[in-house]
């Protein structure tokens, strides 16, 4: 009954934007009862969220079933060759679902939506694998903060853009523009210059917890160092 829901209202959205999704259509559509809704998933709010949610475990869950195939996207054992297929992954995404996207992205006061979370999630995976590597020229908040921003204001500006009129390249520049922010050009590249110093603590930072010799006070504090390293030198 919850996947008819569910299902229910995504036919909604997709005939009639969010405003064709109310509860009495979706029963309507599901053939179900008004108060079944809000006993499944609390509210409207909670049954988009559902909607939402779902869309996005169906992408990463794609996305997880293809990393075995060749990639058009270079070597896809390169993190930074992932993070950029992430990218495009998640400006596709967003292009198929607008109503969907704009639904995930509204701000709310307990802040961001389960879907939403689930890509930063995803994003933060990437972002670590980029760190271990010694390729971060940034801290890992710092990333995510940057790519997140960034990814997420490419795709609602391209969604407000005439579909047969979009510029489509405006994508890759800006993600061409922030992998030179956040990343190194090679690993172990950090001997001298500023920006080497802070990926090599970056890098440092990811393996503190390895670290099996230290006690947990002493791994925690250099932890605090690292960190407090880092947000000085960006």
């Amino acid at each position: 009954m919850r996947e008819s829901v569910i299902a229910a209202a995504g036919e909604l959205l997709r005939e009639g934007g969010a405003r064709a999704v109310t509860t009495r259509a979706v029963a309507d559509r599901a053939g179900v009862q008004a108060p079944t809704i809000y006993r499944l998933f609390g509210d409207k709010d909670g049954l988009l969220d559902a909607l939402a949610e779902e869309a996005v475990i169906a992408l990463l869950e794609a996305k997880q079933g293809s990393r075995a195939a060749p990639s058009e996207d270079g070597d896809p054992s390169d993190p930074v060759e992932a993070l950029r297929a992430a990218w495009r992954s998640h400006v596709a995404f967003g292009l198929a679902n607008p109503d969907l996207y704009v639904l995930m992205s509204q701000p709310r006061p307990g802040g961001p939506s389960p879907a939403m979370l689930r890509g930063i999630e995803q994003l933060q995976g990437h972002i670590r694998a980029c760190a271990v590597a010694g390729r971060l020229a940034v801290s890992e908040r710092r990333a995510t903060e940057i790519i997140h921003a960034a990814g997420h204001g490419v795709v609602l500006a391209l969604i407000g853009q005439v579909a047969t009129q979009r510029d489509l390249a405006l994508s890759d520049t800006m993600l061409e523009g922030v992998i030179s922010m956040v990343v190194t050009d090679t690993p172990g590249s950090h001997a001298h210059a500023p920006a080497g110093a802070l990926s090599a603590l970056v890098h440092v930072h990811t393996m503190v917890d390895e670290l099996d010799p230290l006690s947990r006070a002493e791994r925690s504090l250099l932890a605090e160092w690292l960190a407090r390293s880092i947000d000085h030198l960006q």
